[in-house]
Parts: C-alpha cells; structure tokens; sequence
C-alpha cells in the first residue's frame, strides 16, 4: 500500500480562512495527510489573504522562499489558494514559475480535479465564480474528532462596496447557504466533539438561507434552530455590519443563553464624512443608538470592534470624533489598523494622509482601545464565568479556554478535561489573559 503524501498549508487573514484551510485538507484527505513543516511536503498550499497592505507581494516573497525546495524535491508541488489568488489568477504563474496551481475562494471543490492534473505534469488555474455549491462539493471526509470550538461559514461575499475594500471583487456577491446544510455540518461537528461553533461571514448578519420547504432564515432564526442542538453549547458569530443588525437579531441577544455575550461590530470610524466617505451608509449617531439597543438586550454583551486611522482627506477633527466614538461606546477588544491602499477601490485615487500622521493617530487610538480592554479586564476579577476548556497550560495541572466574553482564562489545578464546560472565579487579570479558579 502507498503511504500518503503530506500536505502542508499555510494560512494568511481571517478566520474563514482557516475555515477554508480545513475544508481543502478534508477534500485532499484520501491521497494525504497534513504535515506542520513545508520541507517535508509533497504539496504546499498558500491560503492568502488581500486586506492587509502589499498582500501579493508579501506572497510571492514567501513563494521565492518555497523554491529552494522544488529545487531539492522536483515532484513538490506549490499552489496559491485564496484572496490573492482570485486577484491576481494567471499573473502568479507567470512571475513565479514554481508554481503549479492558483485556485479561488469560490472553486476549492475542484482541488482534487486540480490536484490530479498537476500531478500528471500540468499546471491548473481556476479563478472562476462557479453556480455550483462548493460547500455541498465540499464535505468533509472522515469523522476525525475536532477542537472543542469550530469555525462555520454561512454567508460568504459582499454587495457593501466599501471604498477601502476588496473584498466584493475576491470573494464576490453575497450569498447564503441553505439553512437546512448548515445545520446539518453543525451536527456532525458536534458527533466530532465541538462544543461552540462561530458562524462566518463577510457580512454574517445579512444571512438570507433557504431554510425546509423554501423558509426564509435570517441570521437570529439560524441561531434558535442552532440553539436546538444537543451537544452544542455556544454560538458566536462574526464579522457584522451595523445596517444588518435587525430587531430579532438584537433581541436574540437577550434570548437564546447558547448566544454568546460578545459582539464583533465594526465601525470603522466616528466620522460622519468620513463614514460617508468610505461607503459605509451608517453614521456615528445611529451605530452608537444601535450600540445601546444591544445592550439593553444583553447588559453583559462585551463590544469588539474595527477601525481605520488615517484614511484618506481624514482631518484631525475627524479622527477626534473617532476617539469621542471609541470613549462613548468603550470596547473590550477593538482591531485598529492605519489605512492602506487597495487597488482598483475608490479610495486608493484620493489624496492621501501623511504617513507620520497616520502613525500618531494609530498610536493614540490603540492606547486609547488598550486602556478600555484592560478596564473591562480587570472588572472581570471576582466574577464567575463558564469556560470551555480548549488545551493544557504551562503549568503543572493548568488548563486554559475561553470564557463566555471570549477572554482567555487560565484554570489552575483545573479538574476537567479538553471540551468541557466548567464554571470558575476569575482571581487575576493580565495584559492578555485572566487566571481562575474552579468553583
């Protein structure tokens, strides 16, 4: 019997990346296995990522890094996967000729198809928006236990059009899985031992699926059906946009316990003009109202959410009413990032910020941000919280998860075991973590 060649992918950006990461895994499952070093690998997969700034040249440094490799072993074969690969399709090939094959976010079921052709000494490029459901092409294969907290993508796409973004041209329109499928993925993943799935998406809270007999579910119905999982203890979901946020979704904070209390809510600045300037069809006003809305549904709710300093024709007066924004609304965790270009998006051809400029503005935001997280942190000693228990500490009898508000909580002489859900009093709080003791 042939063993098994090794797989070895490496995963750039957002969690539905990873999430993708692991289907592809799963679709290369019967002729692999996956291994953590890409020297010993017989296939390497670059899973990208488009957000962050020079993303494709940042890929085709690690590509030059990978040749050495195909020159030690001539039958490795390199592929790019994901945003940067939609984006850049052909142009890969061409200036990196090691690679043998650049696959879309929307064409992974058709990995072994491209696999096999490889293989046979072709190279493969697909890049398309297929009309077929690559999630049903896609299912996984095996019944391999899982970690206790799984990814689930639902929703994938985007109709926003941003003016910072590219991701309505990598990803494409918005579209929603059938309901019924998703549920379905759900409960074996819980046969495989997860105890909390997040659901993904580019813009999660505007899941439209097909649900039995042609029902219309939204995000919130998604989550009571959910909800009604035995074996299934939380549900989180990310990344939301404020004009999605309807009313049952809301109230569904306050009703469904599996909910968790943490809600990632971007924002991205407190700038009206700006706001408008971006695309983004809400104002400081109405996202702060929203804000309280949520809270008063859930008091609990711990609010995460994203900005972008220094973005173009940004004044100082603009940035001030983003400080006075992040002040009012004070997050326990928030993703700050200073504005970079995207070609082919409107904002790249705007007058553009002073980079030193930009730079203060960033580091008076993140000090700002780091001070809420850390009071929210502290606030937490003395409480009793619910962990899931995710993996071994460092220490001697520690073990270490995530609380119901997505703090991670170190569990000293911890009585439990990978997966369970226990309830402990926070006793510490640090820079990046808390420390508890089992109740």
């Amino acid at each position: 019997m042939t063993a098994p060649k090794k797989l070895f992918i490496k995963t750039y950006g957002c969690q539905m990346n990873v999430y993708d990461s692991e289907r592809m895994a799963e679709s290369l499952g019967d002729n692999y296995v996956e291994t953590k070093t890409a020297a010993d690998a017989d296939m390497i997969l670059l899973n990208t990522c488009h957000i962050r700034e020079k993303a494709a040249e940042k890929v085709y440094s690690e590509l030059g890094r990978l040749k050495p490799l195909k020159e030690l072993n001539p039958d490795l074969k390199i592929g790019v996967a994901g945003c940067v690969a939609q984006a850049e399709g052909a142009e890969i090939m061409r200036r990196q000729p090691a690679v043998d094959l650049v696959v879309g976010p929307q064409s992974y079921h058709r990995l072994p198809a491209m696999e096999a052709r490889v293989r046979s000494g072709k190279t493969a490029l697909d890049t398309d928006f297929p009309e077929e459901d690559k999630f049903e092409k896609l299912k996984g294969r095996g019944k391999a236990t899982r970690a206790p907290s799984a990814f689930l993508t639902v929703q994938e796409g985007c109709d926003k059009f941003c003016a910072f973004c590219v991701v309505p041209y990598t990803r494409g329109a918005e579209v929603s899985r059938p309901a019924t499928r998703v549920l379905t993925e759900a409960r074996e993943l819980v046969e495989r031992g997860v105890r909390e799935v997040t659901l993904l998406g580019q813009n999660v809270n505007a899941y439209h699926g097909v649900g039995e007999e042609g029902a219309d579910y939204t995000l919130a119905r998604l989550i009571k059906e959910l909800a009604k999982i035995d074996g299934l203890e939380r549900i989180r979901y990310t990344t939301s946009h404020p004009n999605d946020m309807d009313d049952a979704l809301i109230a569904a904070h306050g009703e469904i316990d599996k909910l968790m209390p943490y809600l990632h809510l971007p924002v991205q600045s407190g700038s009206d003009r700006i706001l408008k300037r971006m695309n983004r069809s809400h104002t400081a006003e109405s996202y702060l109202r929203l804000i309280e809305r949520i809270r008063a549904a859930r008091p609990d709710i711990v609010m995460s959410g994203d900005f972008i300093v220094g973005f173009p024709e940004e004044t100082d007066a603009d940035f001030e009413a983003t400080m006075e924004l992040v002040r009012e609304v004070k997050y326990g965790y928030a993703y700050s990032f200073k504005y970079s270009t995207r070609p082919g998006t409107p904002a790249a051809e705007r007058p553009q910020v002073e980079p030193a400029i930009a730079d203060e503005r960033l580091q008076r935001l993140q000090g700002l941000i780091t001070g809420q997280q850390r009071e929210i942190q502290n606030s937490m000693v003395g409480r009793d919280v619910s962990v899931l228990v995710e993996k071994s500490g460092r220490e001697a009898g520690q073990m270490v998860g995530k609380s119901e508000y997505l703090h991670s909580v170190h569990i000293d002489e911890a009585q439990a075991e990978i997966g369970d859900v226990v309830r402990v009093r926070i006793v510490d709080a640090k820079t990046n973590s808390l420390t508890a003791r089992q109740i």
